[in-house]
This record gives C-alpha cells, sequence and structure tokens, in this order.
C-alpha cells in the first residue's frame, strides 16, 4: 500500500511539473468553463474569428443554449471550426447543433495520465478479419467510446473487461505499468451477442468473418467446413460442409457432364453439343444418344450392339434383321444373319470361295476377305480368322482384343467389332486370342459422371469404396477398419466393429473432448464451446478461457457491465454496489464507479471533493478542476488576462416559444375573424340581390312597401292606421316573393273552384228540415224519368227526423231547426227546382215513366243463361 501511494504522489509530482510548461487556456464541459493551465488532448479546439482565446471542448452535448455565454457565442458563430484530437474526426462539424462530441466507436489511449500526452486511437474493427487479438498498447489513461467494451491483460496477465474510461490506469485495484495487450472489442449493441467468429459493429450487426454467416456468425456458408469455415477443396461438387463437417470430397465436379446438354450415352462439347459412343443416336424422345443407331439393336442388356454383316437394320432384342443389303438375302435357318449372293461366271459355274464374278469371270478377292462381292477391301463379305468386318472391310485387332484404329471390341464370334458395355468409352479383353470371347471385355473408360468398378462402368462407387483422387474415375476399396471412405483408403467417413469415426477420419472408440457422438460419427463441437451436448453454438457444456462465461447453453466473453467472472464458481457474480464495472467482488476492486459525485482511488470509489466546486465530468470518471490548473486572473504581476464570459450564464435574444393556450387562440382569433369577413360577404350578396329583386318588382308593378308609417309599423312590430287597421301587414323578403306569389295564385284559384262547386250544387239543393242536413238528391231523375248524363253526387245526406222538435217556436232551436220559416220567423219560398218537381209530380203519378234498357234490373248473377254464359257481367 505505500508503494502505491508513492506511486500516485510521483504521479502527482509529474503532472505538476507537466502543467508548469502547459500553456494557458479555457477549457470547458456543457455548462461551465475553467481557464488555468493544462496539458491535456482529449477532445477538440473550438475557435472563432474575433475571439482571441480558442475553448478546450471536452465530451459532451453541447446546444444553441449551454453556458457560459462566451461559449455559446463561439459555438453558434458562424466562423466556428473545431480541430479534433485524434478519436474525435467524427465530431468536427459544426454546421448545425446539437454537437455530439464523444469518441468515435473504439477508444483512444494516452500516453500519459488524466488524458494527456500523444494520443492513438484503435477503431472498432469492422469485421474479425481486421482484428488482431495481441495488439500491444501503452496507455496511461484510456478514453472509451460508449456502447463499446474492451478486453485487455496488463502486466499480471490477469483479463480485464473496461466499460467506462479510465483516467489514471495506476488507480486500477491491478497493479499495471501502462503496457497493455489488447484481447478484445465490440459494441454492446448485438442482441443475441455474435459468436467468437464475428464482430459486433457500431450500428448493432455481427460481422462476420470469410466463410461465417448467421445473426450471430455462428454458421458457415454453404461449401465452407470446419470451426475455420474452410472452403471445400477444389473440384469438389459436394462436399461435408457445415460447422461441424470434415470437408470431405463426396462427390467430385464433372466436366463435360451428359446431363447438361441431355445427351444420355455420350459427353457433351465446349460448344454444348453431343457426342454419342458407336452404335448410338439421337432417341425417339428427343433425348441425344438414347436411341440405336441403323446397323446397331438394343440388347436386352440396355446396350447397342452390331448386326451381322450383310444386315441393314435388325430387331431390339433379338438381333433379327429386318431388311438386307442389296443382294444379300436373309438366312432361313438364322433369321439374324444374311447370305451374300452366289459369285458365278458366264458359264454358271460358282466361283471359288475368296473369289468374285467379274464381267464373267472369277477373280480373287481383297487379301482381307474371305468371301467378297468385289474386289476392293470394301467388298468384303466376310473375314479370314484373326480379322474382324467393319463398315464393309476386314480390320485386324491388338493384343486386348480392340480392333485396330477404333474403341471397338473384337468380337470372334459375329467376326465383327462391336460396341463395349454400356457407358463405356473403351475396353479391352485381356491375352486375346482368336478363342476368347466378348464376354471377357472389360471397361478401361467410362463417360463424364460415371466411374470404374470391377470392369464396368458405374453411376456411383459401391459401399466399401472411394473414387481415387488420381483420376477421379477409378473406384478403390476402403481400408479394412473403414465401413466407407472418402479421399483416401484410410479416411473413414463410418467404422466397421462399431467404432467411431473422427472428423479426421480416424477410427476410436469413444469421442474427443471437444466433439460428441452421433450415428457413428464423432462430431466437432461449435469452435465457441470447450465440450458440448450438440453442434450449435447454444449446447456449449463448458467454455474456452477467452469466451469463459456459460449462460443459456452459450459461451459469452464477458459477465454484463455490473458483474464480474468468477473463475472458482465458473459463474456470473454482482459486482459492490459503489461499482458500476469491477474485476472481483470487493468494494476496492473496483473499474469504475456507479455515483457520479464519485471517483477512483486504488480500486475504490471515493468523494471526488472537486476543488471550485467543480464536477465530475460525465464519462471521464474525472474533476475538471484535476484537469485544469486555475491560475490568478486580473492585471496584476503574475496573473493572466481575465478571459470574459466564461462565467457569465447564457443570454439568448430570441423569443421564447409560444404556449399551447397562445396558440389556441391565435387559431380561435383566425377562425373568428374569418366568420366576421364571410357574414359580411353575404350581406353584402344578399343586399344586392335584394336590390335586382325590387327593380324587378318595380319593373313589373309586383309589390309596393308603402310609406314611411308603414316602414314604422313594421320596424315596431305594430299594425297600420286607418279603415284596414285591423288587418296586418307583414313585410317579405325579396328572397322569397316568388314562393309567396305562388301560394297566393294557389290560394286564389283554389277559393275561385269552391265557389263554383257551392254554385253547382245549390241547383240541386232541397230545403232541409233542419240546419245539419248539408244536402239532398237530384231531382232530374225523378221528374224527368231519364237518367242524369253526369254521375250522381255522392254527398252524404242524413235522414230527417222522425217527430219535429217538441219546443216552440219561440225557442232557439225550433226556430233554427224549422224547415220553413225563416231566420225571423218568416216562411221561406220554395226554390225553382221544387216548384217544377211539384208541378209534374202529379203528373208522374198518374202515368208513371215505363222502364227503359237503361234501367236496371234485378236478376240472379250466380247462373248461367240460355248460351250457357255466366249471367255475371264480371265473368264474361
Amino acid at each position: 500500500m505505500m508503494i502505491r501511494h508513492l506511486s500516485t504522489l510521483c504521479a502527482l509530482l509529474v503532472g505538476v511539473a507537466a502543467a508548469a510548461d502547459s500553456n494557458v487556456s479555457v477549457v470547458c464541459v456543457p455548462g461551465e468553463c475553467i481557464q488555468g493551465t493544462t496539458n491535456i488532448t482529449i477532445g477538440s479546439i473550438l475557435s472563432a474569428d474575433g475571439q482571441d482565446t480558442p475553448l478546450h471542448l471536452l465530451p459532451g452535448t453541447y446546444d444553441e443554449d449551454t453556458s457560459p455565454q462566451l461559449l455559446h457565442d463561439m459555438l453558434t458563430s458562424s466562423s466556428a471550426s473545431l480541430t479534433p484530437s485524434d478519436g474525435f474526426e467524427n465530431s468536427s462539424s459544426l454546421s448545425s447543433l446539437p454537437l455530439e462530441l464523444e469518441v468515435a466507436p473504439g477508444f483512444s489511449a494516452y500516453s500519459k495520465l488524466l488524458y494527456s500526452g500523444s494520443a492513438s486511437y484503435h477503431e472498432l474493427p469492422s469485421s474479425p478479419s481486421n482484428f488482431s487479438n495481441s495488439t500491444s498498447i501503452s496507455a496511461k489513461s484510456i478514453a472509451l467510446a460508449s456502447n463499446t467494451w474492451v478486453a485487455m491483460s496488463g502486466g499480471s496477465n490477469d483479463r480485464l473487461v473496461f466499460w467506462e474510461s479510465i483516467p489514471d490506469v495506476s488507480q486500477l485495484p491491478t497493479s499495471s505499468n501502462g503496457n497493455w495487450t489488447l484481447l478484445d472489442m465490440q459494441s454492446t449493441r448485438c442482441s443475441p451477442s455474435c459468436s467468437s467468429n464475428g464482430i459486433c459493429t457500431s450500428s448493432g450487426t455481427c460481422a462476420c468473418a470469410t466463410g461465417f454467416t448467421g445473426s450471430s456468425c455462428e454458421q458457415c456458408e454453404d461449401g465452407f467446413f470446419g470451426p475455420s469455415c474452410t472452403k471445400c477443396p477444389e473440384g469438389c461438387k459436394d462436399c461435408d460442409d457445415g460447422i461441424s463437417g470434415t470437408g470431405v470430397c463426396l462427390s467430385v465436379s464433372i466436366d463435360n457432364d451428359p446431363s447438361s446438354c441431355n445427351c444420355l450415352n455420350g459427353a457433351c462439347g465446349s460448344d454444348g453439343s453431343c457426342s454419342c459412343l458407336p452404335g448410338w443416336t439421337k432417341g425417339d424422345n428427343g433425348t441425344e444418344c438414347a436411341g440405336c443407331a441403323d446397323g446397331y439393336f438394343l440388347s436386352t442388356t440396355g446396350e447397342c450392339k452390331v448386326c451381322f454383316a450383310g444386315c441393314e437394320k435388325c430387331a431390339d432384342d433379338t438381333g433379327a434383321c429386318l431388311s438386307c443389303k442389296d443382294g444379300f438375302t436373309q438366312d432361313s435357318a438364322d433369321k439374324t444373319k444374311c447370305t451374300a449372293p452366289s459369285q458365278t461366271d458366264s458359264s454358271g459355274a460358282t466361283c471359288p470361295k475368296g473369289s468374285f464374278n467379274d464381267n464373267g469371270s472369277c477373280k480373287v478377292c481383297d487379301s482381307a476377305c474371305d468371301t467378297c462381292t468385289g474386289g476392293t477391301s470394301k467388298d468384303c463379305a466376310s473375314c479370314k480368322s484373326g480379322t474382324y468386318f467393319l463398315d464393309g472391310s476386314c480390320v485386324s485387332a491388338g493384343s486386348n482384343g480392340v480392333c485396330e484404329g477404333t474403341t471397338l471390341i473384337a468380337d470372334n464370334n459375329k467376326g465383327e467389332c462391336d460396341t463395349c458395355g454400356s457407358k463405356c468409352t473403351s475396353c479391352e479383353i485381356k491375352s486375346f486370342d482368336v478363342a476368347s470371347t466378348v464376354d471377357k471385355a472389360t471397361c478401361t473408360g467410362c463417360i463424364p459422371g460415371h466411374f470404374l468398378s470391377n470392369g464396368q462402368c458405374v453411376s456411383s462407387c459401391p459401399d466399401g469404396s472411394f473414387i481415387d483422387p488420381k483420376d477421379n474415375m477409378t473406384c478403390t476399396a476402403c481400408d479394412s477398419s473403414c465401413a466407407s471412405c472418402a479421399g483416401s483408403a484410410t479416411t473413414c467417413l463410418t467404422c466397421a466393429n462399431n467404432r467411431l469415426a473422427t472428423a479426421d477420419g480416424k477410427c476410436v472408440t469413444s469421442c474427443p473432448d471437444n466433439a460428441f457422438s452421433s450415428s457413428g460419427k464423432c462430431i466437432t463441437c461449435h469452435p465457441d464451446c470447450a465440450t458440448c451436448s450438440g453442434s450449435a453454438f447454444n449446447q456449449c457444456s463448458s467454455c474456452p478461457s477467452d469466451r469463459p462465461v456459460l449462460s443459456n447453453g452459450r459461451c459469452l466473453p464477458t459477465c454484463s457491465q455490473s458483474q464480474y467472472y468468477d473463475a472458482t464458481t465458473s459463474s456470473c457474480q454482482s459486482c459492490d454496489s459503489s461499482c458500476s464495472s469491477c474485476s472481483g467482488p470487493g468494494s476496492d476492486e473496483c473499474l469504475a464507479c456507479s455515483s457520479a459525485s464519485q471517483v477512483l482511488r486504488e480500486g475504490s470509489c471515493v468523494a471526488a471533493n472537486c476543488d471550485n466546486n467543480a464536477k465530475v465530468i460525465s464519462g471521464l470518471g474525472v474533476c475538471l478542476s484535476e484537469l485544469v490548473k486555475t491560475t490568478p486572473t486580473g492585471t496584476g504581476s503574475g496573473s493572466t488576462p481575465t478571459v470574459t464570459g466564461i462565467d457569465s450564464p447564457t443570454v439568448i435574444s430570441s423569443k421564447d416559444k409560444l404556449e399551447w393556450w397562445q396558440i389556441l387562440l391565435m387559431a380561435l382569433g383566425c377562425a373568428f375573424i374569418f366568420m366576421v369577413v364571410l357574414m359580411l360577404w353575404r350581406r353584402h350578396a344578399r343586399k344586392r340581390r335584394a336590390k335586382l329583386t325590387a327593380k324587378f318588382a318595380s319593373a313589373k308593378n309586383l309589390a309596393h312597401r308603402g310609406g314611411w308609417r308603414d316602414r314604422l309599423a313594421r320596424f315596431f312590430g305594430g299594425s297600420g292606421h286607418g279603415r284596414d287597421a285591423d288587418k296586418r301587414r307583414y313585410y317579405v323578403d325579396p328572397e322569397v316573393g316568388d314562393a309567396y306569389r305562388m301560394r297566393r295564385l294557389a290560394e286564389t284559384e283554389s277559393a275561385r273552384n269552391e265557389k263554383e262547386m257551392e254554385s253547382l250544387l245549390e241547383a240541386y239543393e232541397r230545403p232541409s228540415h233542419d240546419l245539419n242536413r248539408l244536402s239532398g238528391p237530384s231531382l232530374y231523375s225523378a221528374i224527368t224519368g231519364k237518367p242524369r248524363s253526369a254521375p250522381e253526387p255522392k254527398q252524404p245526406v242524413r235522414d230527417e227526423p222522425a217527430l219535429r222538435s217538441r219546443f216552440s217556436g219561440s225557442s232557439w232551436s225550433g226556430a233554427s231547426g224549422s224547415m220553413y220559416t225563416g231566420e225571423f220567423g218568416k216562411s221561406r219560398g220554395e226554390t225553382e227546382a221544387e216548384e217544377y218537381a211539384n208541378r209534374y209530380k202529379p203528373q208522374l203519378a198518374a202515368s208513371p215513366p215505363l222502364p227503359g234498357n237503361y234501367w236496371l234490373h234485378a236478376e240472379h248473377t250466380g247462373a248461367t243463361g240460355a248460351s250457357g254464359a255466366s249471367k255475371n257481367p264480371f265473368r264474361r
């Protein structure tokens, strides 16, 4: 402890000596500036025209309201400029406020305490390939970007994880001389965290190493295998890929693959054309090299075999000749053969064997022919022993049975050169002689995509063999320890005798620690894991030293910020409450403090007690007064000139922002003004329309509004004066004048119609016996005996009372209800109709009118007449 105190004292003395050589400047954080001497190099220098003293800005957020006044004026000056130190280049623009002055993603290392001395910036890597986990760093203080953590190893080889800036490495709980080894650096924005083959970037995504993929870089891309995701071998079409794959080539790439040009028994050329094997041609289904050419037939084994000599076309399966060459005839005993024409001379004598007829004389055949039809080598009908028929010629065969100049095999039974087996490009018969049979032939070459196995061409090598990489065509047997292998005879994919195949192709009885057993194989764990229960990165059982934290099956490089890794329990434990990050459980093992009023001293968080009421700078963990040594100011000897404005709070001349209720009142006022303007416009429009209406009415003499008395009466709502004082006069608005006139016309017309109807009905009216009687029936038909030309009136008529009123004529009832008495007791005279009826009634009684056809007759309408028709007129 004494040694640590001495080291601290020495550091302070060094700082004082350095301060003596430093320049006087103004150092600012948001809300506070201090004038004094400093040698810090962190942050940016703010300068502006008209300001003699530049400001040294420390990390923080600066906006247009930031105090003091000098800082505000320089920030908002049009000539303001920033000169950033290493690591602060991303905060070099003042084009808009607020200004976020902070370390770029990564950290800046300083050669001296308290962020002074030379600075070196270490950027957060964008990919694993840009990061080295063994970088040496010399730093006495470290400024760390937000949302970033770094893992370092100091002199004691302890692995420390830093989440916040370190103003003085000598105050850490573990001794350090300032020499570090950078182990890891990540952003904290990725969730879930990246695997060991990914780097968490500042954007919150995992940047993967080459060959890796997945949201956490936990898998290999297709065509890559193993813990390092190595690319599969060249020329390998399909390999055992994946994070737990072995990289063994399971199938090779095929050059000129027949399937690439729709070719069945041939090979594809570079131009995409198909070259068929002998005897093959385009099939009926359109597939190239899928049918037998003329002169060949399809055997029961799926091969195109040559027809016998003299046969142009023969049947599939049996080989029976369907058509013979010109002059040849089918052999009656053997339908597969065609007999050559007999050779006779001019006398009809048969030419000897080995001769032919040439213009009536027998001549010798070519030396290669046994029999012939002409003198050239192309006219052979059969060949001598040891030679074989081929397209009319006889050729010899080598010691391997291959016909001279071809890839065909000699068939001693047919005496012809025939094709090799299916998919074979070449074949041979070992120790060939005239006694060799064609069934002894073995393939020596195959079309692309097929492989030689026991003298035959197969599409894949049988179990227990592998494709020899020497020629990528021959199937070679595996070692006896392997049930299957690839690449070499001893590289086992599966093992015999219930043994387990490891990733390197060995057969073992139990899997190594970094693998697990599955389906007879030892599957390698994910590279994040030390041991595992499965191949996924979240199936770890224990963790390696560089990713020691086991959490929910994953191995992580660090615990959370407020935890430390306990090696004894292999788990994360909480820090002391005074620590925001730590290396152990004690209060003296803090790496940073949780309280904004505390600073780190020898691993413990203590009260800052900053000089001159300065505050602890957020994110830097140090008092502002520690970074700046104040000096006397003024005009006296030994003092420095005072910089004005560093103690004045910011006064902003711009107007305050409007409150919500002020905005609401303004909106309502605008709406009221708009309504008033609208009402005035409508009033103007109505007056204009009224003037036009009055002008029209005056021209048509339709309205007269009277004099000033009428206007005064209308104003007070009273009536006019004079003889018609009881009749009120109402003002009619010009807007509804047309409707009013139409209503008056309709009322006038209705009154006229009612008056005409009354005069019409009065002609038929009889004196009623009482005033309640409304009308009576017409007397026209009763008197004349003729029907009316108009319909009878359908007015309801009350029956006459059976008895007269029992009251005297002097009573109101008797007087008002008398039939013949007037309104004042006088007798009423007869009407013209009544007088006419009384005069003609006696005559009608003496000679009543005879009923005519127009009279109605009562008749039973339910029956039928003589004609059978219904008497009901509605049913006729």
